[in-house]
């Protein structure tokens, strides 16, 4: 019984989640500052269901976004206000970096949560996708153009990760990431271009 009343009372929480979710992903493509305040109710949400769920690292990733969407709002709103936070690339070795980075936690994290955690589910894909989207939040709030493309990657093997634990809602919403990251890339692109063109002439 507490098995079904956990089901029936986890989806409605988790399909607000979702619709927060997408507004979130949709209004950062279309670099509006609200994106942030979707993200602080979305977060919030998927703390406790990620937890609920057996993905401790994925609970504590959205716990990190919370702190990242008051950080992304402050970031834009003084943006707006002393000039615009503008798009921009990394180097190649800025990429590198954060590869290295996001490696070496995956593979430090999962071997701790096999040691101490072992109830924990997939903790190798679990911590791989919890640090790479640490990274690539904050990729966003620095209006870093490649996020998008980091976000294709961890959207894609997040699928996955939630198909397994019965979070086909979540697992959907994933599918839609994908699609809204790759709109996302190219819009941002394509402001990144226009504005070198209009400062080159």
């Amino acid at each position: 019984m507490d098995g079904l009343l956990g089901y029936l009372l986890q989806r409605p929480w988790e399909l607000l989640a979702v619709a927060l979710s997408i507004a979130y992903v949709v209004l950062a493509a279309r670099e509006h500052i609200a994106c942030w305040a979707c993200a602080l109710g979305a977060t919030a949400i998927y703390t406790l269901l990620f937890w609920r769920v057996s993905l401790p690292m994925e609970s504590a990733l959205n716990a990190y976004y919370l702190v990242m969407a008051l950080y992304g709002w402050q970031q834009w709103r003084r943006g707006a206000q002393s000039g615009p936070i503008k798009i921009h690339r990394w180097q190649a070795r800025q990429h590198l970096a954060a590869a290295a980075v996001i490696l070496l936690l995956t593979v430090f994290s999962a071997l701790l949560l096999q040691r101490f955690l072992p109830s924990a589910a997939l903790p190798w894909l679990d911590s791989f996708t919890t640090w790479a989207s640490v990274v690539t939040t904050w990729m966003v709030a620095r209006k870093v153009l490649e996020n998008w493309l980091y976000w294709v990657v961890i959207d894609a093997v997040s699928i996955y990760l939630y198909l397994d634990r019965g979070m086909h809602l979540t697992a959907l919403l994933f599918v839609a990431y994908v699609i809204i990251a790759l709109i996302g890339w190219f819009t941002w692109k394509k402001h990144f271009e226009n504005r070198i063109a209009s400062t080159t002439v």
